[in-house]
């Protein structure tokens, strides 16, 4: 611990602040200081319920003889942008997070860190900071919202664009808005939110078992106390996320990412923890374990149940279970034992919501990456969302520069069964930020035309979507890669079983259209977006602002 910072002559200054922030000496000067990071913010019901957590896990650092010091982190609300161009802004900013976190804790000289936080980005976000600040660290998770009732059926947030495109009237919408968001929490579908509070506890960053508590349950409170209690034993024991999270721990989250169908985004965040932990870990990973792993959960959208009917099926711990001939199970928990021994004490649950290996809810994996000449270094698929139909398509390509371009044309009915939408210049460079394709995704699925039309992008899209998208196309347009070469007309063959996606346009054409090419300027002349920009990894590995060497990279 580091009590000589507080102690000294050298440290009257120091303490002299703290005492005038209202702590006592004794407790500056002889115990723990634990940072607590909260991502309250009122404006969403993923965050805005975040104080009543923070203070029961301030409550547990204080029992365990420890010293809590919160302080804000940005937080937003990807649905809040929803349509809006500003949607770019969410990338980013799980590495504003992480900086915000490590200022604070650098300057605060924490012992530990505690975090807090439900949603996306955020929380991705305080995992990235745990890894790059090396300190004992965990986070406790805001939960997730119990699903609306409406008209006698069971619904979530995604269900309102059906309502939106279906023509209903503002009352009847009004009145769906009024019932589709019943409490606080993450929207409870597997979207990026829920997949990364479950993958905490697959990284030991979160506390086995408490991740998809429903924030609307008080055991989530109960839970968040002793968190705050073990965030201090942590602390004393000095364990870090260097010692908890090895090679073996991030394949076996790439491997449970695959049984629950998570978010694509997860791939971003995986491959960014990887980078910086120092840890070699690539595209390949995900697609060694796509040919192995089937998913197993049947949560929206790969199955008709919620992430609270999930977290009450068993959970995390059931997941893990279930796949425990697959995984690492020799690699270190979060409570100084192995998997193994975790494990060891979980009952096997197989139930409607959570399947097994042997008798898995699709013998397809929960995502899958594509290659080919549109895509060589890798694009990515939600192999569960998507409908037969359009597993396998040869279509006509239509090409836009932007997300609103094709929701327009979309609405404009321009868009028919068999085309291929092709979206480009929305990738980490190109958007800058890479923005998730709410506009022209959400238009299909509420037209019914997710069913026959396929959409190809180097943009990321929502962890609610489903249908023929295929996002992260690697090269990105900005840096010239394929994509930025399509033209309309172009046949091009999505062939998800086959794991390719590719225009069907000869090398010498694509090399004739590239001598002609031009690199567009950059659309943020300033800001955090130009910088994350010029600061960014490709998607392929992680795409965040990590701009250190590729010799830095993989120590490990």
């Amino acid at each position: 611990m580091g009590t000589e910072f507080w102690n000294g002559a050298e440290a009257a200054h120091r303490r002299v602040m703290m005492k005038a922030a209202g702590y006592s000496d004794k407790d500056i000067r002889k115990k723990p200081h634990i940072g607590v990071p909260n991502s309250y913010m009122a404006g969403s019901p993923g965050s805005a319920h975040l104080r009543q957590i923070a203070e029961a896990v301030k409550e547990g650092i204080w029992a365990a003889g420890g010293v809590p010091v919160e302080f804000g982190i940005p937080a937003t609300c990807g649905n809040i942008a929803n349509g809006a161009e500003e949607l770019k802004y969410e990338q980013v900013g799980r590495d504003i997070v992480a900086m915000s976190v490590e200022f604070v804790t650098r300057v605060h000289n924490f012992d530990g860190l505690a975090m807090i936080a439900s949603c996306d980005n955020i929380i991705a976000g305080c995992y990235l900071a745990a890894m790059r600040l090396d300190i004992p660290s965990m986070i406790v998770t805001g939960g997730s919202m119990q699903p609306g009732q409406y008209c006698g059926k069971t619904v979530v947030e995604a269900d309102l664009d059906a309502a939106r495109f279906s023509g209903a009237d503002e009352e009847a919408l009004m009145d769906m808005e009024d019932n589709v968001c019943p409490s606080f929490g993450a929207c409870p579908s597997m979207g990026t939110a829920n997949t990364m509070q479950m993958l905490g506890e697959v990284l030991n960053l979160v506390l086995p078992g408490t991740s998809t508590i429903p924030a609307s349950d008080n055991a989530k409170l109960r839970k968040a106390r002793e968190a705050g209690m073990y965030a201090v034993e942590m602390a004393k024991a000095g364990r870090k996320p260097s010692e908890l999270i090895t090679k073996e721990v991030l394949l076996n989250s790439i491997m449970f990412d695959m049984a629950v169908a998570g978010s694509t985004n997860a791939v971003l965040h995986i491959l960014s923890y990887g980078y910086e932990l120092g840890i070699e870990l690539t595209l390949e990973d995900f697609e060694k374990y796509a040919k192995e792993i089937p998913c197993i959960n049947a949560v929206v959208p790969s199955g008709p149940y919620t992430v609270v009917d999930f977290h009450y099926a068993g959970g995390v711990m059931n997941v893990m279970k279930m796949l425990e001939s697959k995984l690492f199970t020799d690699v270190p928990g979060m409570y100084g034992t192995s998997w193994a021994e975790m494990l060891a004490k979980v009952k096997p649950q197989e139930n409607k919501v959570i399947h097994s290996l042997e008798r898995p809810l699709s013998q397809e994996p929960g995502l899958k990456i594509l290659r080919g000449n549109l895509s060589p270094n890798g694009a990515i698929v939600r192999p569960t969302a998507v409908y037969e139909e359009v597993k396998y398509m040869k279509g006509k390509a239509k090409v836009f520069e932007g997300d609103r371009a094709a929701f327009e044309a979309i609405q404009a009915g321009e868009i028919v069964p068999g085309d291929i939408i092709v979206i480009r210049y929305e990738g980490c460079k190109g958007a800058p930020g890479m923005k998730e394709l709410m506009l022209s995704i959400d238009a299909l699925i509420g037209l019914g035309l997710h069913k026959s039309v396929g959409l190809i992008s180097d943009a990321r899209f929502s962890g609610f979507n489903f249908g023929a998208i295929i996002g992260h196309v690697s090269p990105e347009a900005y840096d010239g890669g394929n994509i930025a070469l399509v033209e309309n007309g172009d046949e091009i063959v999505i062939d998800i079983p086959g794991g390719e996606v590719s225009m069907l346009v000869s090398d010498e054409e694509l090399e004739r259209r590239r001598e002609k090419w031009v690199c567009p300027p950059l659309k943020e002349e300033k800001g955090c977006l130009n910088i994350y920009a010029k600061m960014c990894r490709p998607a392929e590995e992680g795409g965040a602002m990590q701009p250190w060497g590729l010799d830095a990279r993989f120590k490990r």
